[in-house]
C-alpha cells in the first residue's frame, strides 16, 4: 500500500498489516484505544505520524446466495488515481464528521459508508474484463445489464428467454449463451435465485402474508412458492420467517458482529 490507496476486506477475513516482512506485527487488541467505536487511535510515541489510516466497516444481517460480497475477491485493492476525486472527497469527509459528536453521526456515517461501498463497486467493476464478477460484472453489458435490470425490477413476471431475449435485443439463442456466459449461470436458474433471495427478504422484514409474498415474486399460488422456497432455502416459508426473526432478536440484544462483516483502510 502507498498513500491513497484504499483497500477493502470483503468478507472479515484474518489480517495482518505491517510495514516490510520483517516487521512484528502489534496486535490490535492491545493498543490503547478509547471506549467509543468513533476516535483516533495512535501508536508509536507521540511525533508526528509516519504513516495514517482510515478504517471502518460494516455488516450485513443476511448474507444471501450470490451476494454481493460474495463475487468481491477476498481482498480489494484500489490504488491511489487521479480519477478518483470521490475516495478522498468521502473519507475526509468521514473523518470531520467522526471527530464532531453532532446529533445523528451515525447515521451520517452509516449512509456515508453505503456510498463509499457503492463506489467501490463502480470502480471494481470498470476493471473486469467480459466473464467476470458474476451477474455483477454482466451489469456493464448493454444487453445482459438491461435483462437483469428488467429482472430485478419485475421479479414477478412469468420470464421467457424469447421475451427477455427480445427486450433487450437478442435472439433467444444468442440471450441464453451471452447470459450463462457473463452471469455464470442460466437465466431462469438466476431469475429463481433471485425471486427466493427477495422472497426471503420480505419474509424476514415485512408482516406480507404467504400468499402475498408468493404473488409478489411470481408464484400463482401459495403451495407452489412454499415447494420452491424449501427446496431453495430447506424451510418453509414460515419457518423461515420464525427462525429469521428469533435469529434478529439475538442479534439486536447483542454485542457481537453480524456475519457479512467487511473492512475498509485508506492509507495515508
Amino acid at each position: 500500500m502507498s498513500q491513497g490507496d484504499f483497500v477493502l476486506v470483503t468478507r472479515g477475513e484474518p489480517h495482518v498489516l505491517r510495514s516490510d516482512r520483517k516487521a512484528k506485527p502489534f496486535r490490535l487488541l492491545d493498543l490503547q484505544r478509547p471506549p467509543a467505536h468513533l476516535g483516533v487511535v495512535r501508536h508509536g510515541g507521540g511525533g508526528k505520524p509516519v504513516s495514517t489510516m482510515i478504517c471502518g466497516y460494516f455488516s450485513v444481517s443476511r448474507p444471501s446466495e450470490s451476494s454481493v460480497l460474495d463475487l468481491l475477491p477476498p481482498v480489494l485493492k484500489l490504488e491511489s488515481s487521479a480519477n478518483r476525486d470521490w475516495l478522498d472527497t468521502i473519507l475526509l469527509r468521514m473523518v470531520s464528521e467522526s471527530a464532531l459528536s453532532l446529533p445523528g453521526q451515525r447515521a451520517v456515517l452509516s449512509r456515508m459508508t453505503e456510498v463509499l461501498f457503492v463506489e467501490v463497486l463502480r470502480s471494481w467493476v470498470k476493471s473486469l474484463r467480459p466473464g467476470e464478477g458474476g451477474w455483477l460484472g454482466a451489469l456493464g453489458d448493454r444487453h445482459i445489464g438491461k435483462a437483469l435490470q428488467l429482472l430485478h425490477e419485475r421479479p414477478d413476471r412469468a420470464w421467457t428467454l424469447h421475451e427477455l431475449g427480445r427486450r433487450v435485443g437478442l435472439g433467444r439463442s444468442a440471450f441464453s449463451a451471452r447470459f450463462t456466459k457473463l452471469v455464470g449461470q442460466p437465466m431462469n436458474q438466476y431469475l429463481i435465485a433471485h425471486r427466493m433471495a427477495e422472497a426471503a427478504s420480505l419474509l424476514e422484514v415485512s408482516d406480507e402474508s404467504i400468499s402475498d409474498i408468493a404473488d409478489r415474486v411470481g408464484y400463482e399460488t401459495a403451495s407452489a412458492f412454499s415447494k420452491a422456497f424449501d427446496r431453495h432455502h430447506g424451510l418453509s416459508p414460515g419457518r423461515y420467517r420464525a427462525a429469521r426473526r428469533r435469529t434478529s432478536t439475538v442479534h439486536s440484544s447483542s454485542s457481537g458482529r453480524s456475519t457479512g462483516e467487511s473492512w475498509g483502510c485508506l492509507f495515508g
